[in-house]
């Protein structure tokens, strides 16, 4: 039986691009991955557009919630595969020790909710990221996560992590 993999997507707030990610992966990989979310400081509700943006590309929505890292950390937490920064200030912080030694890899987003984008750029602003996202977790499920030696899989998720910010062709 083949191996099912857990991974967890870290951002400061918890509230979209790792949201997305979580339910991205959930849906992509097919029932290879478990996928949650966390963030080091937890704005304690999803963000509206990120709830708008998943529901309207049919995926679900229910039991999605804002979540401290330190509830991955604690004991009885799912052991950690896999843990992506998508934020370049979770990125920059002391993460906590993971038991089991996981994959760690920096996926950087742009911020879609950041206060600096005007209130008519938001909905593109998180489309954007959520195409970005949707293209780099469609890389890593399509990988042979059995099939590479560990320092061959750690190059091929730094790879993922640097693909570039273009926008997909709707």
């Amino acid at each position: 039986m083949p191996k099912t993999f857990n991974v967890l997507f870290l951002c400061t707030g918890n509230s979209a691009r790792s949201i997305m990610a979580e339910v991205l992966l959930d849906a992509m990989g097919k029932g290879r991955f478990n996928a949650f979310s966390a963030g080091s400081h937890p704005k304690g509700e999803v963000h509206p557009l990120a709830l708008e943006l998943i529901h309207k590309n049919r995926l679900p929505t229910e039991g999605l919630c804002s979540k401290d890292w330190a509830e991955f950390s604690n004991p009885g937490a799912p052991r950690m595969d896999f843990v992506f920064t998508v934020c370049d200030h979770a990125a920059a912080e002391v993460c906590p020790v993971w038991p089991g030694q996981p994959m760690t890899a920096h996926w950087g987003i742009p911020d879609p909710a950041a206060p600096e984008i005007p209130s008519e750029g938001r909905r593109h602003a998180f489309f954007t990221a959520y195409s970005q996202l949707a293209q780099r977790i469609s890389i890593f499920v399509n990988l042979p996560l059995t099939g590479l030696d560990r320092l061959a899989l750690q190059s091929k998720l730094d790879e993922i992590g640097r693909i570039g910010h273009h926008e997909p062709v709707a």
